[in-house]
């Protein structure tokens, strides 16, 4: 878990280092373009845990019927629990997503395209380790949620730095 957040702050970081100054405008586009590549990216890995629920289910008798209607084989148990952790996630992720795009100054927006990138990635090694218990499963866990919790984190402070700047500019 430490290395997943470890990875996730320095990819970040090296993201707002090495990124070319004035990589995306500052307009409506270059705010809502990232944030649409990185709800496309996050979204998919829920629809591959979809797909592979429902084509286990019809290959497998015992499961079609579904999981409130059965007690499901161990294969449609471990499948929905992928599918149920994905989508906690992503519940998580999406508005955050869109918070860091419209909060964040336009020269770091970017990093919300790292975040899904390490969404994605995490996905795929908490599927591939999950059989494996809790360590199999940790590093894919901490690059699926740490990079959600930075930006979250940092969401909280450009949103409190706007609201302070409104007190500045409206009079009460």
């Amino acid at each position: 878990m430490a290395s997943g957040l470890a990875i996730a702050i320095a990819g970040m970081c090296l993201t707002v280092y090495l990124q070319p100054a004035g990589l995306l405008p500052d307009t409506l586009a270059g705010r809502l373009q990232p944030l649409a590549l990185s709800a496309v990216a996050a979204t998919a890995t829920l629809a591959v845990c979809i797909a592979r629920l429902a084509a286990h289910r019809f290959r497998t008798p015992q499961d079609l019927d579904g999981s409130g209607l059965t007690a499901g084989t161990d294969r449609a148990r471990l499948l929905q629990a992928l599918l149920q952790n994905t989508l906690e996630q992503l519940a998580l992720a999406l508005p955050v997503y869109a918070a860091w795009a419209v909060l964040a100054p336009a020269s770091v927006v970017d990093v919300v395209l790292v975040a899904a990138l390490m969404f994605v990635s995490g996905r795929v090694l908490f599927f591939w380790g999950y059989a494996r218990g809790a360590p199999g499963r940790a590093l894919g866990f901490a690059l699926t949620f740490y990079p959600t919790i930075v930006l979250l984190l940092g969401a909280l402070v450009f949103g409190a730095r706007t609201i302070i700047t409104w007190q500045f500019l409206i009079p009460l």
